[in-house]
């Protein structure tokens, strides 16, 4: 069996305050009040704002989580903050618009004229553009106003008050293709395309060489018939140019991301592919998610950028950090949902196995979503209470003092930073930060922990999870 790597990875982030009216939670709220409504797009952040606050830049790799500013972040600024980093880039509004009407393949998206031409214009001088379709996007432009008019449409905003396009529904009655969920599809096509698009171009890899691309955002794409069982894997490869690949999607709620790369590395290890792409795209029906917790605490609404992710995986290259396939820990149906017995299972259960203790991993990598976002709504500091967790564990084992819980915390933790958007801040934000620790030997073993929340959908009352470890190369593990 041959030992697979993660050669290569990438991270992406879209500004859209604009669309943040279309997330699941204020297009419920606010057209219900409108004062509201007016207090949420004038909360509204700029594209400045949103590329100077730290969390972002820590997201695409500029700085470690760990050297994160002290809160609160949102009245910090990073110094020398800019969009486009080693890891990736943050896309502003007018272009992420333009990128999708770019990759709209049945003309659902309507821009106006004059839009479409400033999109094209901007996305022309964008490092990448040659990868962009730049002929499709022209014939995006017309009326605005008459396409917003039509029946089941949706009216797309720039920022808080101007109307520069609308979706359309593909079908008149069937939900699964109503203007809205295309608007969730397109935007997780888009933003995992440029993830995918940037992964490419800056690690030199040629786009034919890629097998088998896996796709595990949090999207359901559908027909009248098929309502979740839609492929974007394979939609996305074809964007990026993947012309000999093939691909699927993963679901598992939050927890996608980990089984993604576990059957990449399988299908890397058996030999059925040599090189597999795990892709995930942003979630905007998150967008503005907690946004009233934010405006209680007059704070902008953070829920503003959709985050997208990708990754290679191949053989051993001998460089690169190894996957552990015989470090894989999942959550049984007899492990139960409470939060130590979900990590006494994804945590120490595959670390007893490889004969590790909880000290000798140096990064774990959980539910990093920012707190900056999640405790003014009162839902609290997710990967820190995570940490503690692991690390009452490491007690319990007699590996830790109890007086050394916050320092392990510090140590072997670090402040999440990633947008509520669960399968994005489920370990895979960290990819970029793990290959470069391991790769630089700053650190020896990552252990990437996911979970997924299957009660949400009203089929099980069950959680669910994995994790997997990765080692540096040139490490002898044991």
């Amino acid at each position: 069996m041959r030992a697979p790597v993660i050669s290569a990875t990438s991270a992406a982030l879209a500004h859209v305050p604009g669309l943040a009216r279309h997330g699941s939670k204020p297009s419920r709220e606010l057209p219900r009040d409108a004062e509201l409504e007016q207090r949420f797009l004038g909360a509204l952040r700029t594209f400045e704002q949103a590329v100077a606050y730290p969390p972002h830049q820590a997201f695409l790799g500029t700085l470690h989580p760990r050297e994160l500013p002290e809160r609160p972040w949102v009245s910090a600024r990073s110094d020398g903050a800019e969009r486009f980093t080693g890891a990736g880039e943050l896309m502003p509004e007018e272009e992420f618009l333009g990128l999708m009407a770019a990759v709209d393949e049945f003309d659902l998206l309507t821009l106006g004229a004059e839009h479409a031409e400033a999109a094209a214009g901007a996305l022309s001088r964008h490092p990448l553009a040659e990868r962009f379709d730049l002929e499709r996007l022209a014939k995006a432009g017309g009326d605005t106003e008459r396409a917003a008019a039509e029946r089941g449409a949706l009216p797309l905003y720039l920022g808080a008050d101007r109307l520069v396009g609308a979706m359309r529904a593909a079908d008149e009655v069937d939900a699964a293709l109503s203007a809205p969920v295309l608007l969730e599809n397109l935007t997780v096509k888009a933003s995992a395309a440029l993830a995918l698009t940037r992964l490419l171009a800056d690690h030199d890899i040629e786009p034919e060489s890629i097998d088998y691309v896996i796709g595990a955002g949090e999207e359901a794409i559908g027909d009248r018939y098929q309502r979740g069982g839609g492929n974007l894997a394979k939609s996305v490869a074809a964007v990026a140019g993947l012309s000999e690949a093939s691909g699927a999607d993963v679901k598992n709620f939050c927890a996608a991301p980990v089984p993604a790369l576990v059957i990449a590395g399988s299908l890397v290890a058996s030999g059925v592919f040599e090189r597999v792409a795990v892709i995930a795209g942003g979630s905007l029906a998150k967008l503005g998610m907690k946004f009233e917790g934010h405006l209680k605490h007059d704070l902008p609404v953070l829920e503003d950028v959709l985050g997208a992710a990708a990754l290679l995986v191949e053989a051993d290259d001998g460089r690169s950090p190894r996957i552990r396939l015989d470090s894989v820990g999942c959550h049984r149906v007899v492990d139960g949902s409470s939060n130590p017995k979900i990590m006494e299972a994804l945590c120490v259960a595959p670390l007893d196995r490889l004969g590790l203790g909880t000290l000798e991993v140096d990064d774990y990598a959980t539910e990093l979503h920012n707190p900056e976002i999640t405790e003014p709504q009162g839902s609290g500091d997710v990967a820190q209470r995570n940490y503690k967790t692991i690390a009452a564990l490491a007690v319990r084992r007699g590996e830790l003092a109890r007086e050394d819980i916050d320092s392990f915390v510090t140590k072997h933790g670090m402040p999440g930073f990633a947008p509520t958007q669960g399968h994005i801040a489920s370990a895979l934000c960290y990819l970029p930060h793990a290959h470069a620790r391991l790769t630089s030997e700053a650190a020896r073993r990552v252990q990437l922990i996911a979970k997924g929340s299957l009660f949400l959908g009203r089929m099980s009352e069950a959680s669910d999870g994995m994790s997997v470890l990765l080692e540096a190369n040139n490490h002898e593990g044991g």
